[in-house]
């Protein structure tokens, strides 16, 4: 690590887990006197003002056996991918590469790691950040790591302004962005949600709204015909969306699949999409899972859209602070907020 003037502590306080049966959120706790975590040649330190939390946060270490995540993540880990907060070291590599201690950089980790963004100190790759720009909140930046840079390379790539895009489900932390950004982009946006959820939507900017528990999706979008440049599913039912897709998505349209509940059934369904021919009963049209790229860039510009009021990330009451994180799991596993769940980790 480069040399520091800042003076770090030894300690810092984290939340950790040695477990993640028969919940995640339920073997959490906050200890006050954790190590720093080693930084490598090519990382930065980074002191963290928010954490923003994603479903993959526990899917993941949930879903693995305990000796697989003790191999991966070792025999204590810290959760969390998205986060805001200062740099406060640079590894021997990462000097030169236009960061230097005391920027503000937002950004996410590659994944669920060993040490995560739920502690006041964590190490990140130098390309997996941007410096923010002033005039934007913290909150609203650790927001924008996991689910930004997966909505902007699920939308910006394959559209332009006047298209039409449909996004199937409007009401979550990756719906309320995709429904910004693709009008940041100047399309026309259909989205579906439940009833409770219009109002939401529609304040974000969405132009017309297809209610899914009081109307049948698919039927609605094909009333429309083949109009649609891009369809955008968060969640991976109704189960035939994709096949019934081609008669609503235009023909050099674009299928990407970003999120799907858990289930046998949605794995069949998704498998299904990806791997089904046309000829044997699934789609014809181009289809795509989305699997985000670390791109600094991309997080420059959804930042600069949030000053300029093109894109709010959209953020669950109340926020939470690190002793309550468990409790900020259980909310989002819960599956009915109406936005990001923000933890607050160290002071600024």
């Amino acid at each position: 690590m480069s040399s520091s003037a800042t003076q770090l502590p030894k300690t810092m306080r984290a939340v950790t887990y040695t477990a993640a049966h028969p919940s995640l959120s339920a073997n959490l706790s906050l200890n006050p006197s954790q190590p720093l975590p080693p930084v490598q040649p090519s990382q930065l330190l980074v002191k963290v003002f928010s954490a923003a939390l994603n479903p993959a946060d526990y899917k993941v270490v949930e879903s693995m056996p305990a000796f697989v995540r003790r191999l991966v993540y070792g025999a204590t880990a810290t959760p969390g991918m998205d986060f805001c907060g200062r740099v406060v070291s640079l590894g021997s590599k990462a000097t030169g590469k236009g960061f230097k201690e005391g920027d503000v950089v937002f950004g996410r980790l590659g994944g669920p790691q060993q040490y995560g963004t739920l502690a006041e100190y964590v190490p990140v790759g130098f390309g997996q950040v941007a410096k923010l720009p002033e005039g934007v909140d913290v909150d609203q930046a650790a927001c924008l790591g996991v689910v930004g840079e997966t909505t902007y390379q699920s939308i910006q790539p394959f559209v332009k302004a006047g298209d039409k895009v449909f996004i199937n489900g409007g009401s979550g932390g990756t719906g309320t962005t995709s429904i910004q950004i693709a009008k940041a982009l100047g399309c026309h946006v259909v989205t579906s949600c439940s009833t409770g959820k219009i109002d939401l939507v529609k304040s974000l900017g969405a132009d017309e709204v297809v209610d899914y528990t009081k109307s049948d999706v698919v039927e609605e979008l094909r009333k429309k015909g083949q109009v649609f440049k891009l369809v955008l599913d968060n969640v991976g039912t109704p189960w035939n969306l994709y096949k019934a897709a081609d008669d609503f998505l235009l023909p050099d349209g674009k299928f990407v699949q970003v999120g799907a509940v858990a289930s046998l059934e949605t794995l069949k369904s998704i498998l299904s999409r990806a791997l089904l021919p046309a000829a044997l009963g699934g789609g014809s049209r181009s289809y795509t899972m989305m699997l985000p790229k670390h791109q600094p860039d991309d997080l420059t510009v959804m930042a600069v859209w949030v000053r300029e009021g093109k894109l709010k990330p959209v953020i669950e009451e109340p926020r939470y602070e690190l002793e309550n994180a468990a409790k900020a799991f259980e909310k989002l596993k819960e599956g009915k907020s109406r936005g990001k769940i923000v933890v607050h980790v160290a002071k600024e």
